[in-house]
This record gives structure tokens, sequence and C-alpha cells, in this order.
């Protein structure tokens, strides 16, 4: 260690799930270095986007200083003004909107962004509250439809905890990309221990994987948002080869009786076996009832789906049906099983996620009733009201308002913790929406896509200019110590919101400082906070914990929170919706623009947006050490590359109705033929004639909703010729 320097171990969080320890070093109130988790194993080794933070910290185009509009709005031009004026306009804007239009015509824009327990999403939503009230969102872009299926079929979610893995005898990843999207810290870690011991590994995806390099023993292509046929396709070999387990279906589950009678065609007369999937989903009827048999024959087996593959239309019927193969096969509540569930699980911390301030109840949402399509859960209360926007749908809400049904006319937006015209579909829509509106503000640490169309932005600092707690899937909780001062005059979430609630005349928001609020939501927790300071984590490596073990082990005094107390295969949450797009138990539905779509003579190749191994969702597309690492390019096969004329490095319109981007091809085999993949979270960067040279794939995608809340990034159809 350098003279002068001190090291300190501090959690990190963008949104990526990981929470990694670094190890920063500290010199005369500057980073000058940062290493990865070198204390006890199992360690919470970084990512490349971790050891890339010092250069995000002082970035020479960080935004440091308030900023208000002058010139045209998306022209991205400002000039500085005092921390003062600026929450003064805020104020006072909102004030106007509230008082012209009701506090619904008031819309926060929110996603994950850098968020702990004290600086997060919900400290603007205390002060609009507090004030009056606004419009807030629903869908989750990551998750939503399988948040949705697991409330449904199991009455609230759960993941699988990775050190788990190692316990299986048989692993299919589907769809799951772990080496890449760290959605756990050392998730790669424990499937390449696994893979040592013994696990056999299938990955299902359209493309092979650097997960797919690192451990699996065989690799199944499948075309894209066909991926509930092949499980259904599944399910009818195993039940007419009787291969499930009756007495688990039995015991915990309720109406796997209709399910039975749609797959083997009671229902419809269509028998759902290999043969009708294979014309599908692509994959060979034979490969399919391989792979139900192995599954059905090996215990424990793990099913670990990702969200990606729910991320399409009606991809919550995607989640049902792993969920209703995993109780098929009896793999529920035991080591080394799984619910059908990704690898997520964070352990068993006493900790809730966001058990900071209280937001104080929106009017806004007090007065409205629910939506028809919602499931009456605790879980969905606050998502399933007709006052909420639902992600995909902002925008259009924006431009046509109560006369398009929506519940207001929205004039004002407010966002945080987001790239928000970037990172959801449609873009060209969304900046005809962003022009039309009366007011915009917007805290930032950049300035994003989005920020370029701000009236006023207000700056904010990094974890490492304040203090917070992340948790993590290690599972763990990490320290975040404020071990610089906030650069320029950029401030903490909660710092911004105390002085805009100052501005409002709001006194009672907040009474305790940022180091108090962490002591009191790490208590239940961490048995000595200044230990847990000092260290920078409390790891929680117990047994690997299990999902719904308790349920299945005493159903007696642990059932299900459902309305049979048991795994519901046929949910009569959904039934009682009486929507024929969400039926009452899983199904293939065909999606939207796929391969059978009209639409596909005109745009012959299916879109699906990966995630990248540089960026965390848009976080880090500016980063010049990231961007060294992997070009943006969109990913095509051979087959679809030769006939077009396009070799690799050429320069190649990706285009459909909705827009248009212009970026470089890369063509490879591993991705399969008639699928095209563009990394979602390059920044949005249109030229004179509005083309996109950023290559933003959500210039490409649908702002259309699935029933059940799925952000359908990975519907979609385009075309790809050289520019």
């Amino acid at each position: 260690m350098a003279s002068g320097e001190k090291a300190y171990y501090i959690g990190t969080d963008m949104n990526c799930g990981g929470a990694c320890l670094l190890k920063v070093y500290v010199r005369d109130g500057v980073i000058t270095r940062m290493e990865t988790d070198d204390g006890e194993e199992p360690q919470l080794r970084n990512c490349l986007r971790c050891r890339a933070y010092r250069q995000r910290v002082y970035a020479p185009d960080r935004l440091l200083y308030p900023m208000k509009r002058v010139g045209e709005r998306g022209e991205g031009k400002f000039e500085r003004i005092s921390w003062d004026e600026a929450l003064e306009t805020v104020a006072s804007e909102y004030k106007r909107v509230k008082e012209t239009y009701g506090p619904a015509a008031v819309v926060y824009l929110t996603n994950g962004g850098d968020m702990g327990q004290v600086h997060n999403t919900r400290t603007i939503v205390r002060v609009f509250s507090l004030a009056g009230g606004c419009t807030l969102m629903w869908g989750i872009a990551s998750n939503e439809g399988w948040m949705f299926a697991c409330q449904a079929t199991y009455g609230y979610p759960a993941g699988v905890d990775h050190r788990d893995v190692i316990n299986s005898k048989l692993a299919i990843l589907w769809g799951q990309n772990p080496a890449v999207i760290i959605d756990g810290c050392g998730s790669s870690f424990a499937l390449a221990k696994a893979k040592e011991a013994g696990t056999k590994f299938i990955v299902v995806d359209p493309r092979y994987t650097d997960t797919a390099a690192l451990v699996a023993d065989r690799w199944i292509p499948i075309r894209p948002a066909t991926d509930t046929a092949a499980l259904i396709a599944m399910a009818y070999v195993i039940i007419t080869e009787d291969l499930h387990d009756k007495r688990f279906l039995d015991t915990y589950t309720f109406g796997f009786d209709r399910f039975q009678g749609y797959v083997l065609g009671e229902e419809d007369g269509v028998p759902k076996t290999p043969a009708w999937a294979e014309g599908i989903t692509s994959i060979p009827a034979q490969t399919i009832a391989e792979l139900a048999r192995e599954y059905a024959t090996t215990k424990p087996a793990a099913l670990l789906p990702s969200k990606a593959p729910g991320r399409t239309a009606y991809g919550e019927q995607f989640h049902r049906a792993a969920f209703t193969l995993a109780a098929m096969t009896g793999n529920i509540g035991i080591h080394g099983g799984s619910p059908g569930c990704e690898i997520t699980q964070r352990g068993t911390t006493p900790l809730p996620m966001g058990s900071a301030m209280k937001t104080g109840g929106n009017p806004v949402d007090a007065g409205s009733p629910r939506r028809r399509d919602a499931l009456p859960t605790a879980i969905s209360k606050g998502p399933g009201l007709v006052a909420r926007l639902h992600n995909s749908e902002v925008m259009d809400a924006i431009l046509k308002g109560k006369a398009g049904g929506y519940h207001s006319d929205y004039k004002m937006v407010y966002t945080a913790n987001v790239n928000y015209l970037n990172q959801y579909p449609n873009v060209n829509k969304a900046v005809r929406a962003l022009q039309s509106l009366e007011f915009i503000a917007i805290q930032e640490q950049f300035i994003t896509s989005t920020a370029k169309f701000a009236d006023i932005l207000l700056p904010t600092c990094t974890f490492f200019e304040r203090s917070d707690a992340v948790w993590g899937a290690g599972p763990h909780l990490a320290y975040q110590r404020k071990v610089i001062e906030p650069l320029g005059e950029s401030r903490s979430h909660l710092d911004i919101c105390m002085a805009l609630a100052k501005k409002l005349g709001i006194d009672n928001y907040n009474d305790k400082p940022e180091e108090e609020w962490l002591e009191q939501i790490m208590a239940p927790a961490v048995t000595d906070y200044e230990r847990f300071k000092e260290t920078g984590v409390e790891k929680f490596y117990s047994e690997p914990s299990v999902p719904f073990k308790n349920e299945i082990a005493d159903p007696a005094n642990y059932p299900f929170p459902t309305p049979s107390g048991k795994i519901e295969i046929y949910s009569q949450q959904i039934a009682a919706i009486e929507t024929p797009l969400l039926p009452a138990i899983p199904k293939y539905i065909e999606p939207w623009e796929s391969v059978n779509d009209p639409l596909a003579e005109k745009y012959p190749l299916q879109l699906i947006t990966t995630h990248f191994k540089r960026r965390a969702h848009t976080q880090f597309d500016n980063i010049p050490w990231l961007r060294e690492l992997e070009l943006q390019a969109v990913k095509l096969n051979p087959q679809d590359a030769e006939p077009r004329g396009i070799k690799g490095g050429d320069l190649v319109r990706v285009f459909n109705d909705r827009g248009e981007i212009v970026i470089p091809a890369e063509v490879t085999q591993r991705i399969i033929p008639g699928v095209v993949d563009v990394p979602q979270g390059a920044w949005y960067d249109p030229d004179e004639r509005g083309v996109d040279r950023g290559g933003c794939a959500n210039v490409l995608t649908k702002d259309k909703r699935s029933p059940g809340g799925a952000m359908p990034s990975n519907s979609g159809l385009v075309q790809v010729e050289k520019a």
C-alpha cells in the first residue's frame, strides 16, 4: 500500500444483482485504485464493471452541477444554475401542475439504478406523497412475468440459492447466462464448482452463451418466445410415459388434472406432443423427448430458467409452465432441486428489501380502483391499481391521456435511477412523448439519452460519496462507506429529497441522518454494526437455503399463501379474472411478431435484446475501459449474413416499422439462424434523420405489455441490410 493510502471494503450496487465487494484505496480524499475481495472464502469477487468504477466516478462527462435547459428539448444544451434555483423550479412546477391538472398529472419514472436501503426510489415517492401525490409505475422490466406467475402459482416469489446447485445431479439452465449478468455474486463460481462435482448441465438458449461454454454438457438451441411450447411438450412426454410424481402432485398441487387434459389434447383436440412443439420451437422432437425423460428420471434436478424467456409476449405462461414441470417431477422444496425459478435467492437474511423510510401513502393510489386483470394478492396491491401506468405503456399514456383511456392527462415527469427513454420500448414514440410534456426534472450522474430531454437536471453522487448498505445474493449484506466527498455539487438521493421537501413546505419528511437510518435498518441482521462498517460485509453462509422447504416438509402448518393452500397449477385467482389471454392453467399462446406473423414477410428476423458484460443495463456504456471490452454490434448467423452480403464488421441497418439503428455486424455461429441479437443498454444517439447510431435496441421493440405484465422485449421482428 502506498504511503498515505487507506483501504476500505465497499459493497457495489448498480442494478445487476451482484452487490460485489470492492477493495477501494483512498489517499488525500481521492480514490487511487480498486481491487476485488481478498478476504475469507467464499469471496465476493468483482465483475469487470465494478473494477472500472473509478473511471465512472471521475468521468470527465459526469454531471456535477444543477442545470437548466437552454436549447430545444432533447438537444442536450444546458447551463449551470444554483441548487436553490433548481429546487425552486421543480417545486413550483409540481405545484402548478398539481393545482391545474391534479396530482395524477405528475408522473414519477424510476427503476433499479444505484439504490440501497436509504438512497433509493422511495425517497422521492415520499416527497410527492406528502405534497399531494403522483402517478407511479408498475411492471418491473426484468421480471414482471415471473412475479405474476409466482403470485398465481406459489403465492409469493422465490429463487434458487446458487450454492445449492452443487447438490443437483442435473441442472437445466433455460435462457440463463450468469457468467455475464452476475445476478448474484459468485453464481458462475458456484456453477463451476458444481460442474467439477459432477452436476450435468444442459443449456437451452438461442445463443451459445459464455455460460454454455463454461459448463454445458449439451446446448439445445431454441427459437425465441417459444419456450412455453417446449416445456408443455416435455410435460406430454412425462405424462404419457408415466414419469410424473403422482404422490407429490396429489399432496401439494391443485388443478393438475386440468393441465393434463390440455396437454393431452382433451380440451382442444391438439395433443401437445414433441412433434407439435418441434414445428414451433425448432427443437427436434427427439431432443424434447430426451430432455423430458432425463429431467423426470434424474433427482434431484434443478430447472433454472432466467427472466429472459419471460420477457416475451405471454411470457408469464413460460414461468407457470416451468413451475408445473418442477411440481410434476417432485423437485420442489428439496436440496438440489428447484421450483422452476432462476438463481436469484438472497438467502434467509432477516432484512426485508425496502425497509427504510416509508413512503407515506400516495394519495393518487389511495383514490384508485383496482384493475380487473390484477391478481388480488398483497404483493400486487400497488401494481394492481388503475391509476398506475405499466412501464411499457407510459409513453403511450403521455401522448393519449384520458382520451386514450388512461387515468389522467400527464403533464410533468420526474425521473430518478433510470435512463428511461433508453431502457423501455419504442424509443421514437418515447421521444415524441417527452417532447410533448410541460416539464421534466431528472436526477442523474450523466447527461444520458433521457437527461437530454430534461428542463432541470439534479446531479446525484455515487455510492462512494455517501453511506448506505445493499443486500446481495451471496447471500450477504454489504456496507457502502462514504470514502470521498461528493464531487462538484452533486448530492445524495436523500439530501436532494430533503431539500425539495422543504421547498414544497413539508416539515415532516425526515427525522434521521443516513447513518442512524442504516443502523436501525441493519439491526435485525447485523449483530455488530461497527464491525460491519469496518469489514464492509456480513455474510450469511449457513446451509444453502431451499425455497418452499417448510411448505413441502410441513404443509399442515405452512400452507402456500394461495386460495387452495397448495401450488396452483390451475390458478383460481387467474380464473376469476376471466380473460382468455390469461388462462388459468399454463398454455402456449402464439406470441405477436413470431415467425408465423404476416409481418415476417417484411421483417423476417426475430430480435432478442440480451444483457452485455460491459454494462449493467444502460450504466457504464460511456466508460472507455469497458467500451474497449466488447463492441456493440448486431449478432447474426452466417446463414442470414451471407445472402445479405454482410461480413463481420460491416455497418448494417437493423430496422422495422418502429425505427432504425445503424451498427456493426458480428457474424457468428453462436446464434441460431433466423435470430439476431442487439444487446440492450447502448445509449440512443440519433442522427439528423432520426436514425440511431448508438445501437439502442429499444428503438426496435414494441410498447405493449403482456397480459400478466411482462415487458416483451424479446418478441419482435426486424430486417437487417448493409448500410
